[in-house]
């Protein structure tokens, strides 16, 4: 068992290890921040950010929870999103999910209790808008299934948000992605785009 401590080892390791290929590594970072990427994924800590997309510190603004949902009364979320998009500038907000999903599976299967089973019940609002789809299908192409479903509905709902929908009628605003992330092959591929509204 790994205990906290062996991470503040390897964070000095990393430091040095840093410095030694670049004595300002730090400086650079700490005069600010400008990404052209906002990730809304999943918190399963097999999904990588920076590492799965070939991505260095500072290119991507991150904000992750159970399942990688965008749910309207979610003050985190959203002022994560306002700062994003208002503050920062960033050019594409990409929501990702992943196949193997834990919550998801949850989601599912039903019986979760606490904050957990109340986060959940957005998924199953999912669930339930495309059963006849999902009751067709056998027990791991539905989970599979409802992870891509999940992801385009947290789009669709992103682009309902106040946020987006301001920086979209200020002309320009972020390009929205909805992205899936197979664990067992390390592949990322699209499930759907929204482009900003053309002016007029």
């Amino acid at each position: 068992m790994i205990g906290a401590h062996y991470l503040l080892l390897q964070n000095k390791s990393w430091v040095q290890e840093k410095l030694a290929l670049n004595p300002d590594y730090f400086q650079h970072f700490a005069a600010g921040q400008q990404p052209q990427f906002l990730w809304i994924g999943c918190s399963d800590s097999r999904v990588a950010t920076n590492e799965i997309t070939v991505t260095s510190a500072g290119e991507m603004f991150v904000h992750r929870n159970i399942a990688n949902l965008v749910v309207e009364d979610d003050i985190n979320a959203l002022s994560v999103l306002q700062y994003a998009v208002d503050s920062l500038g960033i050019r594409h907000v990409i929501v990702c999910g992943h196949y193997g999903c834990g919550g998801v599976r949850a989601a599912i299967e039903g019986g979760a209790t606490g904050p957990l089973g109340v986060w959940l019940r957005n998924i199953q609002a999912v669930c339930f808008e495309h059963r006849q789809e999902l009751d067709a299908l056998p027990a791991e192409a539905r989970w599979d299934r409802t992870v891509e479903l999940n992801t385009i509905a947290q789009v669709e709902r992103l682009a309902r948000t106040s946020v987006i929908q301001q920086a979209w009628a200020r002309g320009g605003g972020p390009s929205l992605h909805g992205w899936v992330y197979r664990l067992a092959s390390g592949v990322l591929s699209e499930l759907v785009a929204i482009e900003p509204p053309k002016p007029g």
